[in-house]
Order: structure tokens, then C-alpha cells, then sequence
């Protein structure tokens, strides 16, 4: 009974593994980052805006706050916003603090991730402790008590060229900056070419190199049984063919989706400062007041309502 139990015990920690041993890492980037995962239409709210200004976290607990408190935090951080303390809020300046916010989710993570993987708290992390700490349990079993075997072996030997990658000095082992640039290639140009490999080989299930129109929508939209097409399908087979597709040979190279994904000209904070200044910038001198900015307090900080008065019991740091 003994024997049996232990083997019963040994097998439950099996399962446990292999239902929590993934990859810490992020998705893999489909496209562009963005400043926020909501569509930028003011007509149907400002979430965009809030989490560009804000930082995604941050907009969660302003959307728990009352009127007055966001209005409270806000004057606050406009005051921090004008580094050079002369009443106005320039583009320069905002674009500054959004790139800031968006940076500090970035640092975030990679601090959330850093202390699970430095085992020996070195401050660095070697390949064969992030491999270890992912995927141990099934090394010396080749990933035999898995399922979906191939799927594993996939994400390990995917896992490892991005680590090769990221480790610019070739030693194995990451620094903080390199094991920002595994977790986020797509914030790094040096890690530009596996970014697209990795888009690639995701979408392009026949293998042929390319993308075809099919692989493209696809990878965007799966109908359910019954399920019409929505608006937006239509939209996105109209950027393939006169935008993806520069060559219009009907498929999108290594190239093309490169310039998809990884567009190096868009800054989508400089275009969320003007766009903020724009709408709120009353007498168009090109810079705004903390007056201007209150007054608008909705467009940057403002609750969603649905979810306000649901947990003003949360303690809440100030930024």
C-alpha cells in the first residue's frame, strides 16, 4: 500500500509539472506593439488613451477611482509631466512620460520573471537555468509524459535561438538588458530578424516561405460554426492587398511581413502627444496647461463607470 501511495504521489507531481512547467515568455508578436490593446476611437471611449498615458496597469486602478481622486492624481502627475517647471505641458515632455509609462510595464514584467529563472541570484540568467526552470522536469524524458510532445520540443528549440540571440556577448548567460531583449524582441533591433522568423513559421502553415491571404486572416480570425464575417475581416483583406503586399505578387515575404510587424517608423507615443494635445490644447499655442488638462481629466485618467465603486476598498499606490 506504501509503494502504491508513493507512486500515486510521485504521479500527481507529474501532472502538477506539466500543467504549470510553460514558457514565462511573452506571446509572440504579431504586429507592431501599441500603447494599449483597445482600439483608438474616442467615439467609443478614451481606454487608448488612458493606457497610453497611464501605463495598462496603472489605467486598471484609475478605472477604481472616484472623479475626484482621478482628478487628484492627475494634477499631480502633470506636475511631474513639466520637467522644466514652466506651467506647460510641451509634445517634447509628453512624449517623454508615455514612452516612460510603456517602458516601466516593460521593466515590470521582466522583474516579475527575473526572480523566478535566477536560481543562484547571481543577477544574471544562464540558458540552463531558464531551460532548467521551464522545461527540466522533461529533459531526461524527452518529453514523454507530455501530450503534445512536438509542440514542447518546438518551444524549447524555439526558446533557445532567442536566448542565443539575445545574448549579444554569446556567453549563455543574460544580462538584465538581454533578458529584456529575449522576453521583448520586438523593443530591440538586433532581435528584428527573429521576431519576423518567428511570425513566419507561426503563420505560414503550409511551409512555403510565404504568407498567403488565407494564412493572413487566419491567423486574426477563426469563425466559429455559423459565425458571419465581421466588418473588420473585410478591412484586413484590403490592407493585404494594397498595403502588406508591396510587390503584389498575392503573398507576403520575409520582407513584407517585417515591415508588418516591425514598422520602425511608427512611434505610437509621439502620435498618442499630438493627438492628446491636439484635443485638448484650447487656444492652439501648441503646449497645455494643467488648467487645459483637468478640464479634460476624462481623455487621460477618466473611470469606465462600469467597473467604479466595485473596489474602493483596494488600497491604492500613489504613481
Amino acid at each position: 500500500i506504501v509503494t502504491m501511495l508513493l507512486n500515486l504521489f510521485a504521479h500527481l507531481c507529474v501532472v502538477l509539472t506539466v500543467a504549470f512547467a510553460v514558457p514565462a515568455q511573452e506571446k509572440r508578436v504579431h504586429q507592431s506593439p501599441d500603447l494599449s490593446d483597445h482600439a483608438h476611437n474616442d467615439g467609443d471611449g478614451y481606454q487608448y488613451d488612458h493606457e497610453a498615458f497611464l501605463g495598462k496597469e496603472e489605467a486598471k486602478t484609475f478605472d477604481q477611482l472616484s472623479p475626484e481622486e482621478s482628478k487628484e492624481r492627475l494634477a499631480k502627475i502633470v506636475d511631474r509631466i513639466d520637467l522644466d517647471k514652466d506651467g506647460f505641458v510641451s509634445h517634447s515632455e509628453l512624449h517623454y512620460w508615455i514612452k516612460h509609462r510603456q517602458r516601466r510595464y516593460i521593466e515590470e514584467n521582466v522583474n516579475k520573471h527575473w526572480k523566478d529563472y535566477d536560481k543562484n541570484g547571481d543577477d544574471k540568467i544562464s540558458w540552463e537555468e531558464y531551460k532548467n526552470t521551464t522545461y527540466g522536469f522533461y529533459l531526461g524524458e524527452d518529453f514523454d509524459d507530455v501530450d503534445n510532445k512536438a509542440a514542447y520540443k518546438t518551444m524549447l528549440a524555439r526558446d533557445e535561438r532567442r536566448f542565443k540571440t539575445a545574448d549579444r556577448d554569446g556567453d549563455r548567460i543574460a544580462t538584465r538588458n538581454e533578458f529584456t531583449a529575449f522576453l521583448h524582441p520586438e523593443e530591440f533591433d538586433y532581435m528584428r530578424d527573429v521576431v519576423v522568423q518567428e511570425t513566419m513559421e507561426d503563420i505560414d502553415k503550409d511551409g512555403d516561405g510565404k504568407v498567403n491571404l488565407n494564412e493572413y486572416i487566419g491567423d486574426m480570425f477563426t469563425p466559429e460554426d455559423g459565425e458571419s464575417e465581421p466588418d473588420w475581416v473585410q478591412s484586413e483583406k484590403k490592407h493585404f492587398s494594397e498595403f502588406r503586399d508591396t510587390n503584389k505578387d498575392g503573398f507576403l515575404d520575409a520582407g513584407e511581413v517585417a515591415h508588418w510587424v516591425l514598422p520602425g517608423e511608427v512611434d505610437h507615443a509621439d502620435n498618442e502627444a499630438k493627438h492628446l494635445i491636439h484635443e485638448t490644447d484650447t487656444n492652439k499655442d501648441e503646449k497645455i496647461t494643467k488648467k487645459e488638462i483637468l478640464a479634460n481629466w476624462n481623455m487621460f485618467v477618466g473611470s469606465q463607470a462600469t467597473n467604479y465603486g466595485e473596489d474602493l476598498t483596494r488600497r491604492h499606490d500613489e504613481l
